[in-house]
This record gives structure tokens, C-alpha cells and sequence, in this order.
């Protein structure tokens, strides 16, 4: 195993050095975006958006033919996607937005909405996730990792690889979809194996997964922080150890992604006893769209040439409704239009039959020249009752601040907005299991919001008249994930709560008997 361990490393190095991209941004986006129309042009979608005549602009300028792209082919979100398309390959019709007919769908956790997406997926597409994969493998050259580590067992939390048959398709999670379609080479090294990984029920596979921990030799974990953490806790307590590395003493390296992990880490690092490399992915239902590079930025690398031709919404009043929703004429850009810090609503159209399509998430650019960004929000995911526009990075970072200042471990939290007398109050609702006095931490956080957002900070000596804190028992959240039908792999706890969401919450604290005022 150390030889292989050796050459693994070695064939990384050696690709690593192969897979530098010296084009431009603009000229990869480019011709990613005429291979998608030459594949589509035929499919009902090219037909009806005239994708013939888009392809003719290609030949001029960089400006012509991303005119002629967005004057064509209208934006979309999911449900004006689904309606007008989508739902026709799940009836089994073929060339919808995509050559052929479409054999799987993922089903997205539905963070924003009220239900479950069903976002298609292609051989393509499936094609594409494994390539931006290996690309970040190949990053692990760069980091200070034994040859050994290479040779060492990979942990991947994931969805059910037992696909539910629906009619034309399968649905399941995307890491069950993709997990059940692992390259040979890989099944050598992918715990928790083919067995366990069918299983369909959540906590019965946490629970085959701590029986077979000892018997593993993990190297690398990779899943969403939170179900990562309470599967690490489960095999912590049921071998009375004091860290996850007196059972896995080789574990270096957790790939995360799906959510922040910033107010996860305290907690999350209570569990090693020597420190881990922390790697990013952003991979959506959608598509594999960015990874941590390099070692120590807290930013990910663009996937450019891969299957996805990207658009930028300025994240402004002008292009957006108090909602989230983007208003008609807004202003969309490409690659080379994008400045640094400013926040865009990303528009992705991808090797799935995604068309100018509203993912949801709001970005920020942190280096033009190599293409990194961070996830700062999502396009429905901030609160901003009277002008306070506070946005999910705000919300992290504060949660972040005040562990590190009061010394405790937040686990979940949610905040949602309210009435109080003519004006409004924030009430947000802590998840930890430390003693904390609430009047507080309200206090601190207050602070620390206040100096993170200008708007919050005026806004809190007019219209925004409380801040209300809430600590609840950690396990609640997860509780009310279930009841949603939401506990596992690729869910997490919403960070906003609105409208018909946030009644739920009410209802459910409610019948818990747990204070919500």
C-alpha cells in the first residue's frame, strides 16, 4: 500500500502540472457555451430559443454572441424551468433540453422553498461532477500530505445509492446518484461501501457506519458538516474515546461544502486531537461549479471549461424584489464583466438542460485573475424588513465572532423576522447544549452585526427595535429537520426562516413546548 501510495502521489503531481488552464475566462465560457448550443440546437428547447441563429454570432465579436444569448433564451428559476420543461422528461420524452431522455433526477433539500426539487441529471453531467473531482484531488499536491495518505480510505457521507424508481426515472440524492456510479479504480478506497450506502434509512446508516468505523482506515471524509459532526459524536461515545483519531489516526483531510463551516468548527475540532486540512467544494444539485485550490484561502476556483457557462446578477435593489426574486430587464453579465467584492446571483447553464438558470446562491469574487469566489448568501436567504439587508455571510460571521469571544459551541441557528408594536424585531434562535445567558449573547451579537453591516447598525437605532435571542437544546433543529422529511446527507437547517417556513417552526417549538417569545 505504501507503493501505491507513493505513485498516487506522484501521477497527482504529474497531473496537477497537466491541467493548468492557460486560456482566458472569457474564451473557455465562451466555448462552453457554443458546445452546449451545438449539442442542443436540436433538442425542443434549442428549437423554440432559435439556437441556430445564436451560433451564426459566434463569429463576430466577444460581445455578440452573449447579446444574442440572453435576447434569445429567457431566465429561469425552478418552477418556470420545471413547468414550461422539465416535467416532460420526466414523462419520458426525449430531446427536451437535452439530447435523449433524462434516467435520473436529484432531489434537491429544498433550503429556500416549501419542497423538494427535482433538478435532472445527465451522463454528462455525471461525467463532469467525476472530472472537477479529480481536478481537486489533484490540488492535494500542493498541500504537505504523506504518500501514505493517498493509499487510505475515503469516507463519503452521502444519499441512498437504492434509487427510487419513479415512472420514466430514478430520483434519489445526487451523492446517491453519483456514489452508485463510482469509476472501479475508486471502489478500492470508497467507504462506506456498496452495502451500507443503499441504505435507505438515515440513522440505521449512521448507525452500520459506527459498528464498521474501527474495521476502516480513514484518510479523508468528505459530507455536510453537521451530519459529519453527529456521526463522528456517535463513534466518539461508542468506543469511549476522547477524539475521532484514536479510530482513525491517518484522518487528515475533510471535504466540505453545502454550508458555512465556520460556525461548525469550534464544535466540530472538539472531536481531533491534531488539526485537519479543511477543503471547500461547491457542489450543488445543479452541477460541480467550484473548489478550494489552494491551501489556506478560504475561497474556491471557478470550474470554467467543464460543462457550465456561467451569468452574474448584480445582487442589488434594482435586479431583485424584497423576496429574492429577480425582476424583469434585470442586468446579467459574463466573465469578464464581474468585479472584485461586489455580490452576484449566479445564472448557470449547464450539460444537464439547465438555460439561464437561477440557482439560488449569491457570490462575490475575491481574485478576477484566478477566478475565486465565496458563497455569501442566497438570493432568499437574508433578512431585510426595513433596510437592514443582512446577508447570510453577515449572519455566519457574527455566529462565528461571538463563539470565539463567549467561548461556546453553536451548533444550529436560525433567525427569523417580526412584528414588534408598529415596528420590527429580529429573533433568532440559537441551537447549543453550553450554559449561555441569553440577554447576553443577544447583546454580543448585536454588536458584532453592527459592525459587520452599516445598514443593520442604522437600522437598529430606528425601525429594527429588538434583537431577540433563543437557545434551544442542538437536537431540536434536527428533530424539526425530520418532521420536515429533511434529516441527512445533502440537508441542512435553513438559516432564514419565512413565511410558511417559519410557522412551521412556531407550530413545532410549540408543540415541543419550548418558549418562542
Amino acid at each position: 500500500m505504501a507503493i501505491l501510495g507513493t505513485l498516487l502521489k506522484k501521477g497527482i503531481m504529474l497531473r496537477e502540472s497537466l491541467e493548468q488552464m492557460y486560456s482566458s475566462p472569457l474564451d473557455l465560457q465562451k466555448q462552453e457555451l457554443r458546445n452546449l448550443l451545438i449539442h442542443c440546437q436540436n433538442t425542443k428547447f434549442g428549437l423554440a430559443y432559435s439556437f441556430d441563429s445564436i451560433l451564426n454570432k459566434f463569429k463576430g465579436d466577444n460581445a455578440q454572441f452573449y447579446e444574442a444569448f440572453k435576447s434569445e433564451v429567457p431566465i429561469y428559476d425552478y418552477e418556470k424551468l420545471y413547468a414550461e420543461w422539465w416535467h416532460l422528461a420526466q414523462k419520458g420524452q426525449r430531446d427536451v433540453c437535452w439530447p435523449g431522455k433524462i434516467k435520473y433526477f436529484a432531489l434537491s433539500s429544498g433550503t429556500s422553498g416549501s419542497s423538494s426539487k427535482y433538478i435532472p441529471i445527465t451522463r454528462d453531467m455525471v461525467k463532469s461532477i467525476r472530472k472537477t473531482s479529480m481536478r481537486q484531488i489533484l490540488t492535494m499536491s500542493k498541500y504537505d500530505l504523506p504518500a501514505s495518505l493517498f493509499s487510505k480510505g475515503i469516507l463519503m457521507l452521502g444519499g441512498s445509492t437504492d434509487l427510487k424508481r419513479s415512472g420514466h426515472f430514478f430520483e434519489g440524492d445526487l451523492s446517491g446518484i453519483t456514489a452508485a456510479q463510482i469509476p472501479f479504480w475508486f471502489q478500492h478506497f470508497y467507504k462506506p461501501g456498496k452495502k451500507i450506502a443503499k441504505t435507505k434509512n438515515w440513522n440505521e446508516k449512521l448507525e452500520e457506519i459506527v459498528k464498521k468505523a474501527p474495521e476502516w482506515d480513514i484518510g479523508i471524509i468528505v459530507g455536510v458538516p453537521a451530519w459529519l459532526q453527529i456521526l463522528m459524536e456517535s463513534i466518539v461515545k461508542k468506543y469511549q474515546v476522547e477524539t475521532i483519531h484514536e479510530i482513525w489516526p491517518n484522518l487528515q483531510i475533510f471535504v466540505h461544502g453545502g454550508v458555512s463551516f465556520e460556525p461548525y468548527k469550534r464544535g466540530f475540532e472538539k472531536l481531533l486531537s491534531k488539526p485537519l486540512y479543511y477543503m471547500e467544494t461547491y457542489l450543488a444539485s445543479e452541477g460541480f461549479i467550484a473548489f478550494q485550490a489552494f491551501p489556506n484561502h478560504k475561497s474556491m476556483r471557478l470550474v470554467l471549461n467543464n460543462g457550465i457557462f456561467y451569468e452574474f446578477v448584480p445582487f442589488t435593489e434594482a435586479n431583485f424584489d424584497e423576496d429574492g426574486k429577480i425582476k424583469e430587464g434585470a442586468e446579467t453579465l459574463k466573465i469578464d464583466e464581474v468585479v472584485e467584492g461586489k455580490e452576484y446571483a449566479l445564472l448557470i447553464t449547464t450539460n444537464a438542460g439547465a438555460w439561464r438558470y437561477m440557482i439560488g446562491d449569491v457570490i462575490k469574487f475575491t481574485s478576477i485573475e484566478t477566478s475565486e469566489i465565496v458563497i455569501t448568501g442566497r438570493t432568499k436567504l437574508f433578512m431585510s424588513l426595513c433596510g437592514e439587508h443582512l446577508s447570510l455571510d453577515n449572519m455566519n460571521k457574527a455566529i462565528e465572532l461571538v463563539e470565539e469571544e463567549m467561548k461556546i459551541d453553536i451548533r444550529e441557528f436560525t433567525l427569523l423576522g417580526e412584528r414588534s408594536g408598529s415596528l420590527f424585531a429580529h429573533h433568532w434562535y440559537i441551537g447549543t447544549d453550553d450554559t449561555i445567558d441569553e440577554n447576553l449573547l443577544a447583546e454580543r451579537l448585536d454588536f458584532h452585526l453592527g459592525e459587520l453591516n452599516d445598514d443593520y447598525k442604522v437600522e437598529r437605532s430606528s425601525a429594527l427595535k429588538d434583537l431577540i435571542v433563543s437557545v434551544l437544546p442542538v437536537n431540536i433543529f434536527y428533530q424539526w429537520m425530520e418532521a420536515q422529511g429533511k434529516v441527512g446527507s445533502q440537508n441542512k437547517f435553513p438559516r432564514v426562516l419565512k413565511k410558511e417556513k417559519a410557522q412551521l417552526w412556531q407550530n413545532f417549538l410549540i408543540d415541543q413546548n419550548l418558549q418562542t417569545s
